[in-house]
């Protein structure tokens, strides 16, 4: 190969590569490109180790070898970042999933007669989970909650028992809680 061709190809790497660590910090890639990394880092100490009499091709080089030093020092950064939980994307991310089981969990609580409003936000919080909901209706939800209503009433001996949606570790599940009975006195 030529050391046009090679140059061509370096660039290309690097550009490859950097598209690569930012899909790995959002989240898109599940391991960190180290392998394009190295070959990226081999091609350019080899590169580095020939002379190069061509002044174009000589300046082409070190562009390429001072874009791959500043893009390597930022990945390293974000890397420490990462590992030491102050990524800022990350805290983000944390933030927005803490607020929406805040507000999962403090949605009040339904009494058995509101089945269909039930569904509708066992439906919702599905959709933002992405999860199916597969052959569920509000019917079979209705069914469902009902006998369950009937199994707690006798256990704990309550009049009354109230259901929610709450969305725990991604999973949207309806949790069953026994209403306070109302004293008169």
């Amino acid at each position: 190969m030529s050391l046009e061709d090679d140059l061509l190809k370096l660039d290309s790497n690097i550009g490859q590569l950097k598209q690569d660590y930012e899909q790995y910090f959002l989240g898109i890639r599940p391991t960190e490109p180290q392998s394009l990394r190295s070959l990226v880092q081999t091609d350019l100490a080899r590169l580095s180790g020939q002379p190069i009499q061509n002044t174009a091709e000589r300046f082409r080089f070190n562009g390429l070898h001072a874009r791959f030093q500043s893009f390597r020092r930022r990945w390293d950064a974000t890397l420490r970042e990462i590992e030491a939980g102050t990524y800022k994307r990350h805290l983000f991310k944390i933030g927005i999933r803490e607020k929406n089981q805040a507000n999962e969990s403090m949605k009040p609580a339904r009494p058995d007669g509101s089945a269909g409003d039930l569904f509708a936000d066992y439906q919702s919080a599905a959709d933002r989970c992405g999860q199916s909901l597969g052959d569920l209706t509000a019917e079979k939800l209705k069914k469902a909650v009902q006998q369950q209503e009937q199994a707690i009433r006798a256990k704990l001996g309550c009049e009354r028992v109230d259901f929610r949606v709450v969305v725990e570790a991604g999973r949207v599940k309806v949790k069953a809680s026994a209403a306070p009975s109302r004293r008169t006195s």
